[in-house]
């Protein structure tokens, strides 16, 4: 059974975070109302490489448009329309940046849905008493059972000591 400690402030639970980690325990994760970046760095919560990934995939669009228009007019079927020279490429700019646009959009819901481990309908966290308040009025600290060092009592008690609103249980 894995255990979520519920603060009523944040500064506690930021610092509960911040002493677990230090204490070792590396599955952890913090729970908020709104964004709070002491906790995400308290709980190793890893920098993204999601903006990279999707500029790439940009760069990949616009170069993908570029080429099909490129190829569409000097290659394929070379029609000089209004005494333009041929890869004339202002004509390109819309099909360039539609596809930008779109390759990175997709690259970004796609990779958001393979990190975030998608489609999980259901965590075991849902069914915990007063997790609801999460999003409300409450901040939660999240220890797994299956962090190398965890051990139920001394958990528990690790977790007591920062005088939280509750511990919990939470079901596998």
């Amino acid at each position: 059974m894995s255990l979520l400690a519920e603060f009523e402030r944040s500064d506690d639970v930021v610092h509960a975070a911040q002493a677990a980690w230090q204490a070792g325990y590396r599955k952890l994760d913090g729970f908020s109302p709104y964004p709070l970046p002491d906790l995400a760095d308290a709980v190793g919560h890893p920098t993204s490489r999601l903006p990279y990934l999707i500029f790439a995939f940009g760069v990949l669009g616009a170069c993908t448009g570029f080429f099909m228009c490129w190829y569409s007019d000097v290659v394929s079927l070379p029609l000089n329309v209004g005494g333009r020279p041929w890869g004339s490429t202002p004509a390109y700019i819309p099909i360039t940046f539609e596809l930008t646009v779109l390759f990175a959009s997709l690259a970004c819901i796609i990779s958001m849905i393979i990190a975030n481990r998608l489609p999980r309908l259901n965590h075991p966290l849902f069914g915990v008493p007063g997790f609801e308040r999460a999003s409300i009025d409450r901040f939660f600290l999240y220890i797994e059972s299956g962090d190398p060092i965890y051990d139920g009592d001394r958990t528990r008690a690790f977790l007591q000591s920062f005088e939280p609103v509750a511990v919990r249980e939470v079901p596998e």
